[in-house]
């Protein structure tokens, strides 16, 4: 199974693993296949973190996935262009470009964001 890490998810794998359920735990740890963190992961991140709503080390990312064996998910236009013809289910715009991401790339997005589920889009977590 291919994966690609919801925001949050990213975020306590870097700083409390204990909070993700031990299942997901084990398919990021030791995926044969690959974990995917979005661009857009990074921009929320970097964003939260300017408005003083979130402390994390915004310029370890590149470092961090790299420890951690995860691979970088650019967005593309083709990206952009399904979150945006995406319904309107879910109104956060970095979660609605990971659901798009997801779908264009034939990944499972790893979450427990309930709401995504409303999505054709298959959630580890959830």
């Amino acid at each position: 199974m291919k994966l690609l890490l919801d925001t949050h998810i990213f975020i306590w794998a870097c700083s409390d693993p204990s909070r993700i359920k031990a299942a997901l735990r084990k398919a990021i740890a030791g995926s044969a296949e690959a974990v995917f963190v979005s661009a857009a992961t990074a921009w929320e991140i970097s964003i939260k973190r300017a408005l003083g709503r979130l402390e994390f080390p915004v310029e370890r990312i590149e470092a961090m996935l790299a420890d951690m064996e995860l691979l970088p998910l650019h967005v593309t236009l083709r990206h952009a262009v399904e979150a945006g013809a995406l319904p309107k289910h879910h109104a956060d715009p970095f979660d609605r470009m990971l659901i798009a991401q997801a779908r264009a790339e034939g990944l499972t997005l790893a979450s427990i964001d309930r709401r995504l589920t409303a999505y054709d889009v298959p959630i580890f977590g959830a």
